[in-house]
């Protein structure tokens, strides 16, 4: 069994990843730590913070310095939540892709032989709704969705 664990850096996805654990602990299972990195996210913070400041000279500059945080973030989520893994023997690996975040989970869940899908029911904006992502993927996505709460 393959189970894909979506990671956004939310404290959700995080009580998904944990969940995650208990599953492939019982059905021993491989998991996939996924994350997907959008440049459209780190432009809109770029564009939030120069008009907020006033000081929109260094926009580029910017955007890369937000991109490279978001890299380096996601990577340190997914780099102690493999040690977790590890600490629990579970077989464990982490991918980051760039890319829209909708298209490119529709695309690893489909060909990448998983038998479950696990995700968190809120995203990072944390709001009091099921978060966006699930709303787009949940019809598209063909192995089963567990949506941790």
């Amino acid at each position: 069994m393959k189970i894909l664990v979506l990671i956004d850096g939310s404290k959700w996805s995080q009580k998904a990843a944990l969940h995650a654990i208990e599953v492939a602990k019982r059905k021993n299972a491989e998991v996939v730590l996924f994350s997907v990195l959008d440049i459209v996210e780190a432009k809109a913070m770029a564009f939030n913070f120069c008009t907020q400041s006033g000081i929109c000279a260094q926009l580029k500059d910017y955007e890369g310095r937000i991109w490279e945080d978001m890299h380096k973030d996601i990577q340190d989520e997914q780099n102690s939540l493999l040690s977790r893994y590890k600490g629990e023997k579970i077989q464990c690996s982490a991918k980051v892709v760039e890319g829209r975040v909708r298209d490119e989970v529709i695309r690893e869940a489909n060909s990448g032989g998983y038998s479950l899908v696990v995700m968190g029911t809120f995203g990072r904006s944390g709001k009091n709704r099921v978060s966006a992502l699930l709303e787009q993927i949940g019809g598209a996505v063909r192995p089963p969705l567990l949506v941790v709460r």
